[in-house]
């Protein structure tokens, strides 16, 4: 009998946009794809695309590692004779959701092999566990624009309205882990600074709701995480503020080092060619993207 195959794609995220630290994120038209089928010998996983010179082929693959994590979840034996097949478009370490899209793809391939005994909201929860938070999974999870909130015995994701943003990114050839990004971070800050971005957060919501880009670009300034980051990141603030002189909305995507900024149709070619010389001016060399928000979540196809 033959074994089932399973597709699976992924779309990158952007998370935080701006203040809104851990709690916004935004599905990204730049998927990763990936294909699973029970089928031996062994555990077979290859890599291409992104990453592809990077990645392990091994039970430390973070694809396979979601794999087993919704085994366990319904009490099976994880799969020792597995074939998976990645092809990565998300550039690894970005900023943009790979390792978030790495994990869905994994547990949304296990649970199609199995099924599909899984709710979603269980599949955010074990996706949480496995990143450490949840906001480019759950962007990635329903698509569109989406508000986590996290308690002490669960994370809870809510899509929102959105309207349709084209968007430039500019990656820098430095690498900045999410960890790393993250111990940057104070321990305590003012109240007067929690303040500054809620109220900035929730303009944001809104200016995303709308479509309002002059919104936007007032609503993404941020006092918790982009201050203590920047730093790290010769030419990000030049980049920022070059695209904000054009008039796009722009910030760290996620905890860099990526830099992204939303733009109004026709500008895409100006704001990238100044956020590339910003960086250029700092020695920095870069890669760029343009692509748009999505409305579409991460899928899971019978092949």
């Amino acid at each position: 009998m033959r074994t089932p195959r399973i597709f699976i794609r992924v779309p990158a995220s952007t998370a935080n946009i701006g203040p809104a630290f851990d709690c916004l994120a935004l599905a990204l038209d730049l998927c990763n794809e990936a294909e699973f089928e029970l089928a031996g010998p062994g555990i077979d996983i290859q890599v291409e695309g992104e990453g592809a010179e990077r990645l392990p082929r091994h039970e430390r693959n973070l694809v396979y590692r979601a794999v087993r994590r919704v085994y366990e979840e319904v009490s099976e034996a994880p799969p020792q004779d597995i074939r998976i097949r990645c092809h990565n478009k998300i550039p690894l370490g970005s900023g943009l959701g790979s390792s978030a899209a790495a994990s869905l793809a994994g547990l949304l391939g296990a649970n199609a092999l199995l099924g599909h005994p899984l709710k979603p909201e269980l599949i955010l929860r074990l996706g949480a566990e496995l990143e450490g938070h949840a906001d480019n999974l759950a962007a990635a999870l329903y698509g569109g624009l989406v508000l986590v909130k996290h308690t002490d015995w669960r994370t809870t994701a809510q899509p929102l309205a959105c309207a349709a943003w084209p968007a430039v990114y500019v990656l820098p050839s430095v690498r900045l882990s999410t960890r790393a990004a993250r111990a940057t971070l104070p321990k305590k800050v003012s109240m007067a600074d929690v303040v500054f971005n809620l109220g900035h957060a929730l303009a944001a919501r809104e200016a995303l709701g709308s479509g309002n880009l002059p919104a936007l670009a007032e609503a993404m300034h941020d006092r918790l995480h982009q201050p203590y980051r920047l730093p790290l990141l010769a030419g990000a603030g030049e980049a920022i503020l070059a695209a904000q002189q054009l008039g796009a909305a722009a910030g760290l995507s996620g905890a860099g080092p990526g830099v992204i900024a939303f733009v109004s149709e026709g500008n895409q070619a100006a704001v990238q060619q100044a956020m590339q010389a910003a960086f250029e001016q700092r020695s920095v060399t870069t890669r760029a993207w343009t692509f748009a928000s999505t409305s579409q979540g991460a899928e899971s196809t019978l092949l």
